[in-house]
């Protein structure tokens, strides 16, 4: 997202905008006729934080939002900002008992991107890092599929993605990628509070120079014909038992 002002669309992904980022709507753009409840909904709420609100007719939305899934509401928006990373090891959350990254190597499908933020934030994740090149960018699809999440989350970008994980290690935290070459199974290995969570890209997986910096390899078992699952399911797969676990683990201290 290069431009001065960039589009959200879909009812939730500007609900959550309105909650998240209300400073950065400068416009909520409504279709023409009859509203619905849910679009009533975000004009009374961007009436009460001022935001501006005008009409148009599907045809204006659809070229707003390049498709016609914007479900009547497109909302105008200042270019997504992404965290510093130098600002990555400011945030750090020493004091959390459980702190998780996610970090996204070379993903390229805005979809999957989306996906992952949305199970991200659902787990608890609050701090996600992507190489600065060869990467999907924070789109307003992104934010649609992601059904809003990404306005809850810190997405830094990275030159050097290998150097920036080199640098998690340094404050703490183990990295663990989902590898599905790797013999030892999600479910046989018990993970560090503080931990890097690495998925690769579509195609190829996670690059093998920052497979080299993971200090475990993890792959998800598959019993049936099809041999590999799409990243966005492997991802949710993968952070769900991580959670299971974290709460596993509470129960056990809880009854201690």
């Amino acid at each position: 997202m290069n431009s001065a002002s960039n589009f959200v669309f879909g009812v939730n992904s500007v609900v959550e905008m309105l909650r998240a980022s209300p400073d950065e709507v400068a416009e909520i753009v409504l279709a023409d006729g009859p509203q619905r409840p849910a679009l009533r909904l975000i004009e009374a709420e961007a009436r009460r934080l001022g935001v501006k609100v005008t009409y148009a007719n599907r045809k204006i939305l659809n070229r707003l939002a390049a498709n016609d899934k914007h479900q009547g509401v497109v909302a105008r928006v200042a270019a997504y900002a992404y965290s510093p990373l130098s600002d990555l090891f400011l945030d750090d959350a020493s004091g959390v008992a459980a702190d998780w990254i996610l970090i996204l190597d070379e993903l390229t499908d805005p979809r999957n991107f989306g996906a992952l933020l949305r199970t991200a934030e659902a787990v608890g994740i609050r701090r996600v890092l992507i190489p600065k090149d060869r990467s999907v960018d924070v789109t307003a699809t992104v934010a649609k599929v992601s059904a809003g999440a990404v306005h809850h989350l810190k997405v830094y970008r990275a030159t050097n993605l290998r150097r920036a994980m080199a640098m998690l290690k340094d404050h703490r935290y183990w990295l663990v990628g989902l590898d599905s070459q790797a013999p030892q199974r999600i479910y046989d290995q018990v993970y560090p509070d503080r931990l890097g969570i690495v998925l690769g890209s579509e195609g190829r997986g996670i690059r093998p120079l920052i497979l080299q910096e993971c200090d475990y390899r993890v792959s998800i078992p598959m019993v049936g014909r099809v041999s590999s699952l799409n990243v966005a399911v492997a991802g949710a797969v993968f952070l769900y038992e991580i959670l299971r676990q974290k709460w596993s683990i509470d129960k056990v201290g809880l009854k201690r």
